[in-house]
């Protein structure tokens, strides 16, 4: 089979993410060579791709779910929020400028060929090419600027599915609005629905579906199920909700739990590094916005920042940072990411990100930081250097460049370099990704259980992340085998939308 697809959606975190990954993953199963695609990303949740670029991090999902390494070729234009009212901005896997809502249509005309020509390379290598959109195509004040939605699916003739998540409620509502708000032209690309997160009996749902096709002309594809397995590799920073667990947390092997809390910072960047530690059985992941649930964790995690000084006065003004220097006076452990590493330090001086000069870390890491224009992007691998000698993966994405550092190291770079640092029971390295290697984070949570005393933890000898990441992906492609009309979708991707049944809804209000 030969053809293309865009996955749309009422809403972000909609369900976009994991149907176009159940979708690649499906069609992989069967033989067909596909690749996923995202003409434009809003996330600071990326990864270093072999080409040295990177992407969002559901694009290097997607494309594990097809078999691939991720590429920049799958996320050609990225934007990346630092505040209300920028981001920066990422072409092929390399930031190019700081952008606002205002001034981005400067930048429009070159990003269409960017995306036109990204996206016709892939047709014209493989099979099938499952397009992700963005956001909500819904927003028509944004759609003369549109690269991901319908400015995407007209450009390149693309039928498109709607996704709508059943759980926040008005799911009906929000897809034939969806349709409605659409010229007539995007309208005609919109070939049906899928409804995604369902809880309870078909029957009940089975009127509204007639009803919005009655409405609509159009078919809705397929109801998938709520499915409590599916948490990893999340892409919406949304997400990450206060005292909400990550993951579903497992019984502990021994007698005891071990409690993490995770730092939600306001522009949190790689939310996905702290997963790895919430698949190990007895270990609790929560995120937490206020000093009282740092008490009683026997880890704090501060992960990485796309505005790291702004983060860090935030830390300071919730007593955050206060919290953080008496679990370092104590001795209790302390993990930093990237920016949070960062922030763990004696100064950072940042004339790039913030442009604010010099300021005074938190002092718990004996290291200084200097930010430079040109970002680090690269994989890296090692050993470990501070509990034991186990190998280690990962990868940085950073402005900042450690200046000096005088505690031990955590890693040694498969070039013999010192990364990281570990000061007590304060550790912290650029290396996103890290957790993710098994022996390393067994070894890890080791030292941890020891400095908080928790004698009664046990670590799991036999938990794989990247396993247990193959299993979700399996588990999508499940979903959508049991509950989408696949022939249905594959006559939609071959053959593109049949307009005979199909209303223009505008003409009907």
């Amino acid at each position: 089979m030969k053809g293309a697809l865009l996955v749309a959606g009422t809403t972000s975190d909609a369900g976009k993410s994991v149907l176009v990954a159940g979708l690649c993953r499906m069609l992989a199963r069967r033989g067909v060579r596909v690749a996923p695609f995202k003409a434009q990303n809003m996330s600071n949740n990326s990864v270093v791709t072999l080409d040295g670029g990177e992407i969002g991090r559901a694009q290097a999902m997607q494309a594990a779910a097809c078999g691939l390494e991720p590429s920049v070729r799958f996320n050609p234009v990225l934007l990346k929020p630092g505040t209300d009212r920028t981001s920066q901005l990422v072409v092929r896997g390399r930031a190019v400028a700081q952008v606002s809502a205002s001034n981005y249509i400067e930048h429009r005309q070159a990003l269409r060929h960017v995306v036109a020509d990204e996206l016709s390379a892939l047709r014209a290598e493989f099979d099938v090419v499952i397009c992700e959109g963005a956001g909500s195509p819904a927003e028509i004040n944004l759609r003369a600027t549109d690269l991901a939605n319908m400015g995407l699916a007209r450009a390149a003739s693309l039928p498109v599915i709607v996704v709508g998540d059943i759980d926040r409620g008005g799911v009906l509502a929000h897809l034939f609005g969806t349709v409605a708000v659409l010229s007539p032209a995007d309208q005609a690309l919109v070939a049906g629905f899928v409804i995604n997160k369902f809880r309870g009996d078909p029957a009940l749902l089975a009127p509204g579906l007639d009803q919005l096709r009655a409405l609509t002309g159009r078919p809705t594809y397929g109801v998938v199920p709520f499915a409590d397995g599916l948490w990893m590799d999340a892409e919406d920073s949304l997400g990450t909700v206060p005292d909400a667990p990550v993951g579903r947390p497992r019984p502990p092997i021994g007698s005891q739990w071990l409690r993490v809390a995770a730092v939600r910072l306001p522009r949190i960047s790689n939310t996905t590094d702290v997963e790895a530690l919430a698949c190990e059985p007895g270990v609790s992941v929560h995120w937490v916005t206020e000093p009282s649930r740092l008490e009683d964790a026997d880890l704090v995690v501060v992960p990485g920042s796309k505005s790291t000084v702004s983060d860090l006065e935030w830390l300071r003004r919730t007593g955050l940072a206060r919290a953080l220097s008496e679990r370092a006076a104590e001795g209790r452990p302390v993990l930093g990411i990237c920016g949070g590493y960062q922030m763990l330090g004696r100064t950072i001086s940042d004339s790039v990100e913030s442009g604010v000069g010099t300021v005074e870390g938190l002092g718990l890491l004996d290291l200084d930081i200097e930010f430079a224009a040109e970002k680090v992007l690269m994989q890296v691998s090692g050993l470990s250097a501070a509990f034991g000698s186990d190998p280690v993966q990962g990868y940085e994405i950073h402005h900042g460049r450690v200046m000096r550092n005088d505690d031990d190291a955590l890693l040694t770079s498969a070039g013999g370099v010192d990364e990281g640092s570990v000061r007590g029971g304060v550790a912290g390295t650029h290396w996103h990704g890290l957790l993710e290697s098994d022996d390393f984070r067994r070894s890890f949570l080791a030292w941890v259980a020891g400095k908080a005393g928790r004698s009664g933890f046990e670590v799991a000898s036999d938990t794989s992340v990247a396993a247990l990441r193959e299993q979700q992906l399996d588990l999508l492609a499940d979903l959508v085998e049991s509950n989408i009309d696949v022939d249905a979708v594959l006559g939609l991707i071959e053959n593109g939308v049949d307009g005979s049944t199909r209303k223009i809804v505008t003409q009907m209000l």
